[in-house]
């Protein structure tokens, strides 16, 4: 995440601590400040964490977060990188696309669906290993499929 994202929680970590500390005073001066402010970090981490893998199987599967999709459904994987990144969100965008976007990483993937029955035309997500997961989503070996492609 971007350092911008964090000053807010954290300030407000320490603003509550202070607020804790002088309503308090028998309570340690540093225990409000050590207790909210790693607090924050957490929840700061845990909100912002996304999961990227290729799961292999009875049927492998790509899951973005909670979500996940069949490969066999799988038709065409396209790299959106940092200067194309604008237009694949903005007037490239289909409205009934599922799209995860993390500011903070520059690079995207966008997943061509083939399942008639999905009204879902692709998947777009934010990914820090475009080419390592497009890699793993279009080659037909084994081997090439499993594991974390990134988190974030």
């Amino acid at each position: 995440m971007a350092w911008w994202g964090w000053l807010l929680p954290v300030a407000a970590a320490v603003l509550l601590a202070a607020q804790v500390q002088f309503a308090y005073p028998a309570v340690p001066a540093w225990a409000p400040y050590a207790v909210l402010v790693p607090l924050a970090v957490t929840v700061v981490l845990a909100l912002g964490r996304m999961r990227v893998r290729v799961e292999t199987g009875d049927e492998p599967q790509l899951w973005v977060g909670g979500a996940h999709l069949p490969l066999r459904y799988v038709a065409a994987v396209d790299v959106v990188t940092k200067q194309d990144k604008r237009k694949a969100l903005g007037p490239e965008l289909d409205p009934a696309a599922f799209c995860v976007h993390k500011p903070w990483i520059g690079t995207m993937v966008r997943v061509h669906l083939d399942d008639p029955q999905d009204p879902t035309p692709y998947w777009l997500f934010s990914t820090r290993h475009p080419e390592k997961l497009a890699t793993s989503l279009t080659d037909e070996s084994p081997d090439a499929v499993g594991g974390d492609v990134d988190r974030h």
